[in-house]
């Protein structure tokens, strides 16, 4: 089994995830009926070999196709053979992997410039004048 390299330092085997063929959906002609060209990738986060952080990032994502037991499911049906949609389950996984092992970039305050404020503050003058031209005249 060869590994899968996610960075330079980390790789997973091809033995941690299991793929198998379904029938694919949607338009195909006679040919959707008979063969199974589409591939359903499961890779449990859980018992994978990834670094802890990796695995954190993954399960505390929001995405759909993470079961509650921490199992990731790719489906795979762009293409007509299943050669093609192994490599576009494979490539997929190796994604959704690498964006969860990058760390966001630390936010910085800054304070806004003297002129913005300025302008926000005009800007506001100006609502308020506008607003107050829309009342009713008061005829006493």
């Amino acid at each position: 089994m060869a590994n899968l390299s996610i960075t330079p330092y980390v790789s997973i085997a091809e033995d941690e995830f299991d793929m198998t063929a379904i029938r694919a959906q949607g338009a195909g002609g006679q040919n959707v009926n008979k063969v199974s060209s589409a591939i359903h990738l499961r890779f449990d986060i859980q018992a994978s070999s990834l670094p802890e952080h990796y695995k954190e990032a993954l399960l505390s994502s929001r995405d759909s196709r993470l079961t509650n037991d921490g199992v990731l499911i790719i489906k795979a049906q762009s293409y007509r053979t299943q050669e093609q949609n192994k490599e576009d389950a494979i490539a997929r996984l190796l994604e959704i992997i690498q964006k969860a092992g990058e760390k966001p970039k630390p936010r910085r305050a800054t304070k806004p410039t003297k002129s913005s404020q300025i302008r926000r503050v005009e800007g506001k003058k100006k609502q308020a004048k506008i607003k107050t031209m829309r009342r009713k005249v008061d005829l006493e």
